[in-house]
């Protein structure tokens, strides 16, 4: 599906998004992984984690795992602090960062899709934690006062939003003074070949909503935020995007795209732009 201009088609790229997620979790409901899967049938999105981290995670907030990072660990939390998360997914950042945060800390998850909410719920009560909210809204609105959390992280969602603007300067008002944003994202060195960026499909994989590393740096000072900086933590392939399989590859190459038609984009797409993994840290003044 091809959309000519993404301003106008909003909604139309937010229901998409959002029947891929739903999709995605009534799938992890049935025993299926999120994403792409090792041959051991885990998603490969759980290599960014400490395996110990998880033993204690109910199965299907791993099996959710749809991430590009673990901002849960390069945040640095700390006992006591008030964590969001941005498009929680499943849960598995925010059940791990309320384990950081320790009783005296409070994790709240936001989500705009109920079959995500409903999972992650369950995945809750599963792991017994109690110091954790999940909260259905939209990143562009975020449902919290001003001034009020230590830690914004997000993995792998902000890319999604058609509005990162409002996304980013939403991220700075609930932002305590000192507050740390601590996100990780895709983001594209160079740039998108058209077709890539006017395809709902390529949206949902994550890849056609990426911002260059100077657009994130560029948009993050606009919002107010001060100490910028853009880690790389991998680089991929188009093809691990675009390839038409998923779980059940048991070599885990291909990945996240749907549509078998964006796969004839890949080489095309590697010539333009490096597609990668980046830690992004920014501060609230």
């Amino acid at each position: 599906m091809v959309i000519q201009n993404l301003g106008k088609g909003q909604e139309e790229l937010r229901e998409a998004v959002r029947e891929h997620y739903a999709a995605t979790a009534r799938s992890v409901s049935e025993g299926t992984p999120a994403g792409c899967c090792d041959a051991d049938g885990d998603p490969l999105a759980i290599a960014n984690y400490d395996p110990n981290a998880l033993t204690d995670l109910p199965r299907d907030a791993v099996l959710a795992s749809l991430g590009c990072g673990n901002p849960t660990a390069l945040a640095e939390l700390a006992p006591g602090e008030t964590v969001l998360d941005l498009g929680s997914g499943g849960g598995i950042d925010v059940l791990l960062s309320a384990k950081r945060v320790g009783p005296t800390g409070y994790v709240y998850g936001l989500d705009m899709t109920d079959e995500m909410l409903e999972l992650a719920e369950k995945n809750r009560k599963a792991a017994g934690i109690d110091n954790v909210q999940f909260l259905k809204g939209h990143i562009e609105a975020i449902p919290l006062p001003d001034n009020s959390v230590d830690v914004l992280i997000s993995n792998c969602v902000i890319n999604l939003s058609g509005d990162k603007d409002t996304v980013l300067r939403e991220a700075f008002r609930v932002l305590r003074p000192g507050g740390r944003f601590a996100v990780s994202d895709i983001v594209i060195q160079g740039k998108l070949v058209p077709a890539v960026r006017h395809s709902l499909e390529a949206w949902s994989a994550c890849v056609a909503g990426a911002l260059t590393d100077a657009d994130y740096r560029e948009k993050l000072a606009a919002a107010g935020f001060h100490d910028i900086d853009l880690e790389v933590t991998s680089r991929y392939q188009a093809e691990d995007f675009f390839s038409g399989g998923c779980c059940g590859d048991a070599s885990g190459a291909s990945c996240c795209g749907e549509s078998a038609d964006l796969s004839a984009l890949s080489d095309l797409q590697d010539a333009a732009g490096q597609i990668v993994s980046s830690f992004i840290r920014a501060r609230k003044p």
